[in-house]
């Protein structure tokens, strides 16, 4: 590409438009979210930048990357050019790109090309959408090669005119040659085979296309952020996106970076540079949650009702603006003068317990991120649930997001008291960890825990499950500090009463693929 070497790195980058606009037209580029920054950092160690800028990524990150104060609009058909959608992602180009076209490589930037969406032959709803993307990129100073990408049937439903047609798993360029895969909750660990895709790698090479490996560098959905697959069933995907990448979600080395340098340097007839080294782990031993607070008499302290005859979705659920909640949980309660059976009626996203009262607590395990399925995504109670064979009334319905605001509020409640011998949640739970030194990365093991979510210094780490197959959350250093940090952890049943600092994760029983 351009005027770049024979042997050259890229990196492919995604911009999730759900962080970037958290709530509709209020954008936030800084920090973690600082673009410019992470796309000059690229150009300064020499690699060239493939722009993935959506505006669905998939990426099986919640939603596909949409933001989801979308689906308030009952009528909303998400990648079309039904005019609702068009207009919010003509507002978020319209912020996004004066980041973007600066850092072309026409313009003495590292962005050599930009993708025009994301594998839109798998969805194919509207004839004339990828060109509306196509449009909205150009009108707005894109000046490099635009790219498509597809499996083998969606091509010809995903590409558009002018633009390079890019298959995944296949030559011209394989824009995703998928070195793992991802994992769901209650399923196993997915382990790709180092020598078959490394093999294939050389093959693809040995054709004179392109490539890029998806995943390189392995992630982590912290937070809420992790995406659901819908096909037979709705499957949640788990916290860690490690994806058997060829470096860990940490950062490790593993067999197939190793491997992959003997290819690469036999390829260029030389020995490569020595790799940097990997940043130590650290085991912190035992952390005992000392403390605990029943979600009950957290809600009177932190929580305003909203107050509806009717349920309301997560989405619809206007508090202090107008783009409701996005994530976490919804409480709901109402009065009910009898006994009998509740039915849902499929009105319950994802998951929800009851509680005499009677409360209902549903959690957003995660919204689909790929398939048709895009437009049904709206979570809490989506209609009316019944007792017997009436429909309840009269909610007062509380948001349970649990950003950092609310996490720092938390530790000023009143009414914090040791944990007893046996506790059943909901329930926040705390505890401390006391560094010496430095802080490391490690990872929390959560055994004796049921589900939940753990905070670290008021960080959102992500959900554990105790069905498995992930074991331990990633903990990087820059979240800790030295001396006290504080963990706190949200248990929707059963607690344990210590967690453990290990140095090692453990992401689950393997399964292998072909």
């Amino acid at each position: 590409l351009h005027d770049s070497p024979p042997f050259s790195l890229s990196s492919s980058g995604y911009v999730p438009w759900n962080l970037h606009e958290p709530a509709r037209g209020k954008f936030d580029f800084s920090r973690n979210l600082d673009l410019e920054a992470f796309l000059s950092l690229a150009a300064k160690i020499g690699l060239w930048v493939i722009l993935r800028p959506g505006p669905y990524i998939c990426s099986e990150w919640d939603l596909g990357g949409l933001p989801s104060w979308l689906l308030q609009d009952p009528e909303m058909q998400l990648r079309t050019t039904y005019k609702g959608f068009t207009e919010a992602v003509d507002a978020y180009f319209d912020h996004l790109m004066p980041i973007v076209v600066p850092l072309q490589y026409k313009k003495g930037g590292p962005i050599i090309a930009v993708q025009v969406e994301n594998e839109y032959g798998s969805y194919a709803k509207d004839p004339n959408y990828m060109t509306y993307v196509k449009m909205a990129l150009l009108s707005r100073g894109i000046v490099e090669m635009l790219m498509t990408s597809d499996n083998k049937n969606g091509l010809s439903f995903g590409f558009v005119e002018g633009g390079m047609c890019l298959w995944e798993n296949q030559p011209k360029m394989v824009m995703e040659y998928w070195t793992g895969w991802f994992d769901n909750w209650g399923g196993p660990h997915y382990v790709f085979d180092a020598d078959e895709m490394v093999n294939t790698v050389a093959s693809i090479l040995k054709l004179g296309a392109s490539i890029n490996l998806y995943m390189f560098h392995g992630g982590t959905n912290f937070g809420f952020m992790s995406g659901a697959l819908e096909s037979d069933e709705y499957k949640s995907d788990v916290t860690s996106y490690d994806y058997d990448a060829v470096l860990t979600e940490a950062g490790d080395y593993t067999s197939k970076f190793f491997k992959l340098r003997q290819l690469f340097s036999m390829i260029i007839g030389q020995p490569l540079p020595l790799p940097p080294m990997i940043e130590s782990k650290a085991s912190y031993g035992a952390i005992l949650l000392h403390q605990y607070i029943s979600l009950w008499d957290v809600i009177p302290s932190l929580l305003q009702p909203v107050k509806s005859e009717f349920p309301i979705n997560m989405e619809n659920l206007h508090l202090n603006d107008s783009s409701g909640q996005s994530y976490g949980y919804v409480l709901y309660e109402t009065v009910i003068f009898g006994g009998g059976h509740l039915h849902s009626r499929d009105h319950i996203r994802d998951r929800a317990q009851g509680f005499r009262q009677l409360r209902l607590l549903v959690e957003n395990r995660g919204r689909v991120n790929y398939g048709l399925a895009l437009n049904e995504q709206r979570k809490g109670l989506i209609g009316d649930i019944f007792l017997n064979k009436t429909p309840l009334r009269n909610f007062k319905i509380y948001s349970l997001e649990m950003k950092p605001g609310f996490m720092k509020s938390l530790r000023h409640v009143a009414g914090w008291s040791a944990v007893p011998d046996y506790f059943v949640g909901p329930a926040f739970f705390r505890g401390r960890l006391w560094i010496e030194h430095q802080p490391q990365d490690t990872f929390l093991k959560l055994q004796g825990w049921e589900k939940g979510v753990v905070f670290v210094n008021s960080r959102n780490l992500g959900r554990y499950w105790k069905i498995g197959p992930q074991e331990t959350l990633y903990l990087p250093a820059p979240w800790l500090w030295k001396g006290s940090n504080e963990i706190i952890i949200f248990e929707e049943r059963t607690a344990g009463r210590i967690i453990q600092s290990v140095d090692i994760p453990y992401l689950g029983r393997t399964q292998y693929v072909d």
